[in-house]
């Protein structure tokens, strides 16, 4: 099927369309800024891409003449417009979508909006019930799913809980956190998108998608914060307005002010499931709360795709270039990068450097060092050194390196990158990389730290000392200086 896909560099977009370009689909990204839109080399090669603003319906025509689509998503979502032009910027790009729509002769419409099932509802969820009316009056068949708080590392309201979880051992705050919801994992919500396309069961039907709990908001924090170890205290308080809220989410979280506004105005409202016939003709094992935070959490973040036929034994991946789809969190971390340049004709005896690093070959530099970090660890009940390599010359994911786990060994394009099992106030990733172009060619070290609490925030400073010698010369020593 040839697919448009609007919002294709947002959240959701982004971890659709692998998804979709795996199944065999030609996909269309539609997008405000090519600049901005930035998947994989090998992702980029297999999909179309048309620069257009859907707020700007006169240049449709344009753009989108002589077209023909069979199904197209609509993932666009205002959240960061102001209050008074919400619902006039959501009607008119959702317009411009139908218009778009009928010129490319599209047959399915395909929209993810949120849960407005229950009374005064705010501005956010009337807008995005709004959306929803234009797309199902437009003549095309169409499939709607509303859900609520959509649980994945990256997304708006998952870094929000984060966010103050990990930051207020203790909270006070506005009452209407008793609230309920009913949050989906990012994975749940890929599968009913995907699921939906070209499903004659899920033509012109609207359904509402959630996971298996149903929570308060309070509820949510709470549980957030087991999952990751912390204990903490939150006390409601019936006298702390909205925008009290706001400015309190826009400086203890990555929100800015608009977008918390939003949020915390939603947040009054319960966004729960109160029909289930989606499982029906979609049917799929829904993750719970805590599962998801655990997924979001994992060793190493992957794409959709990759997670997705991870977990099916009988998958290959002969379309995508996996090595591309793995990579280190982003947000909350702290990064140590450095690099240096080496010779192109270099690149494969340094490569095969850091592919034998550890075990008795050592660190490099300050063996004396590690193995100190090694014994410390032990006493702690962590694993140490004493693993050491299970092979000198070979390293393959999986692999036990002393206290760390090989989580990819690329030798085709020179990427090796590791995971910390020792005991740790946090996670750490450590990857070593080959990247070259017509003029220059790098190694790259990169020490990515994702703290856990206050605790972990002061190990990273207290250890950027020893990181800054002993990693810059482990570094020279790699590139054979």
């Amino acid at each position: 099927m040839h697919i448009l896909l609007t919002g294709a560099n947002g959240y959701i977009g982004m971890r659709l369309l692998p998804v979709l370009v795996e199944a065999g689909h030609e996909v269309t990204c539609v997008v405000r800024d090519r600049k901005r839109f930035k998947p994989s080399e090998d992702l980029l090669s297999k999909v179309h891409i048309i620069e257009f603003d859907f707020l700007k319906p006169e240049n449709a025509i344009q753009h989108f003449k002589d077209k023909k689509y069979d199904a197209a998503y609509y993932l666009i979502h205002s959240l960061g417009d102001t209050t008074t032009t919400l619902k006039e910027y959501e009607i008119r790009s959702a317009g411009c979508f139908v218009l778009v729509a009928h010129l490319t002769q599209v047959r399915q419409l395909i929209y993810l909006g949120g849960i407005s099932n229950d009374q005064s509802l705010s501005r956010h969820l009337l807008a995005r019930r709004e959306v929803r009316d234009v797309l199902t009056n437009s003549g095309i068949p169409y499939t709607i799913l509303e859900a609520g708080i959509i649980v994945g590392s990256g997304s708006i309201s998952f870094e929000i809980i984060r966010d103050l979880s990990e930051k207020l051992p203790i909270m006070i705050v506005p009452s209407w956190l008793n609230s309920r919801c009913q949050p989906i994992a990012i994975r749940n919500v890929i599968n009913y998108l995907s699921g939906c396309l070209d499903n004659s069961k899920a033509i012109n039907r609207t359904f509402e998608i959630g996971g298996p709990d149903v929570l308060t908001y309070k509820q949510m924090l709470l549980e957030f914060a087991k999952v990751r170890g912390y204990k903490r205290y939150i006390i409601t308080c019936p006298f702390i307005s909205p925008n009290i809220s706001a400015h309190w989410l826009n400086v203890m979280t990555s929100a800015n002010f608009t977008i918390a506004r939003q949020l915390v105005q939603s947040m009054r409202n319960d966004v729960v499931c109160k029909e289930f016939s989606i499982l029906d003709v979609i049917p799929q094992n829904l993750i719970s709360y805590r599962e998801a935070i655990e997924m979001a959490f994992l060793k190493i973040e992957q794409n959709m795709v990759v997670s997705s036929w991870k977990d099916a034994a009988a998958s290959s991946l002969t379309h995508l270039d996996v090595q591309q789809y793995i990579e280190v969190p982003v947000n909350g971390c702290f990064k140590d990068r450095k690099w240096i340049e080496i010779a192109k004709d270099n690149t494969d005896e340094v490569a095969q450097r850091f592919f034998g690093i550890g075990g008795d070959q050592g660190w490099y530099y300050a063996d004396a060092l590690w193995r100190i970090r090694g014994s410390i660890d032990k006493l702690m009940g962590g694993v140490g050194l004493v693993r050491g390599r299970r092979s000198k010359v070979d390293v393959q994911p999986g692999d036990a390196l002393d206290f760390w786990r090989v989580l990819l060994a690329d030798h085709q394009h020179h990427r090796l990158l590791l995971f910390a099992e020792m005991k740790l106030p946090g996670e750490a990733w450590l990857e070593f990389s080959i990247v070259q172009n017509e003029n220059r060619c790098l190694l790259k070290q990169t020490a990515t730290f994702r703290p856990r609490g206050v605790w972990g925030r002061i190990y990273w400073y207290l250890m950027l000392p020893f990181h800054y010698f002993i990693f810059r010369n482990m570094l020279l020593r790699i590139a054979g200086k």
